[in-house]
């Protein structure tokens, strides 16, 4: 039975992640263990548009492991389609390389690992570009405490450094926009760690979260949005419609109800 719409906003955000121009996703971040699928990046696009999604969420894979801009080009294709405003993460390393993301029409960079290793250099981003055009993405494990620790390069390193003491290094800049990742669930379709989004929201009260890894069905985005999320990234599940349009169309801003 579908949900009742309600009027708590978060968005969903679908996800797409390039390698070589495909649409893949991998298991936990295991370039090893990658799922390729049949459909056009840019159909794709259309597709989550013509639902009602307003934002797209693009990891550029091969900018994310080898630094190279492999799909530079199809995500300027993308974001020249107009018919959704994109964040893009993956392989942005340099001032250059976030300035040429921005300049292509991408509406925010997603910047994961240097947000734990090279604080000093983010800090200036998003003085520099704003903190509406910048996201920091801090992918965790819990360890044996329950606490959040950041992992880094790919998740191939985990760092000691809390996902609380991140966040408490760009406060001064006025950080609004963090995207949350649990390694443990992503691509996994395990549900997400509700208790995790929940804690974060409740400290943070002035950033506005997503939510990322493990989102199976709607009854999942509704916890997500009680958890005070400002939205929910979803790849898999969509990827393989697990989840019927009319029970996604309460967390799409541009969807049609019907009479």
């Amino acid at each position: 039975m579908p949900f009742a719409a309600d009027h708590t906003p978060m968005r969903l955000i679908p996800a797409i992640d390039l390698k070589a121009g495909h649409c893949v996703r991998l298991l936990r971040g295991d370039f090893a263990a990658e799922t390729r699928y049949p459909m056009d990046p840019l159909d794709l696009l259309d597709r989550y548009a013509g639902f009602g999604a307003d934002w797209l969420h693009v990891v550029d894979l091969d900018g994310a492991k080898d630094g190279n801009g492999a799909n530079r080009e199809l995500i300027a294709r993308l974001t020249g389609r107009g018919r959704v405003a994109l964040q893009v993460g993956g392989g942005l390393r340099s001032t250059e390389a976030v300035a040429g993301m921005l300049d292509a029409g991408v509406t925010r960079v997603v910047v994961g690992s240097l947000a734990v290793t090279d604080v000093q250099r983010v800090r200036t981003w998003l003085k520099e570009f704003g903190v509406e055009r910048v996201v920091l993405a801090f992918d965790v494990r819990l360890d044996a405490a329950g606490m959040p620790r950041c992992a880094i390069h790919g998740w191939r390193d985990q760092s000691a450094v809390s996902l609380w003491d991140a966040i408490e290094n760009y406060r001064a800049e006025g950080l609004k926009h963090v995207l949350c990742t649990d390694v443990s669930r992503d691509g996994a379709l395990a549900g997400p760690n509700v208790e995790l989004y929940t804690t974060a929201a409740r400290r943070f009260a002035d950033i506005e979260w997503q939510a990322s890894g493990g989102i199976r069905d709607a009854r999942d985005l509704h916890e997500l949005r009680h958890s005070g999320a400002a939205a929910a990234i979803s790849g898999k599940a969509l990827l393989e419609e697990l989840i019927p349009l009319e029970e996604l169309r309460p967390f799409l801003p541009n969807a049609s109800f019907p009479a």
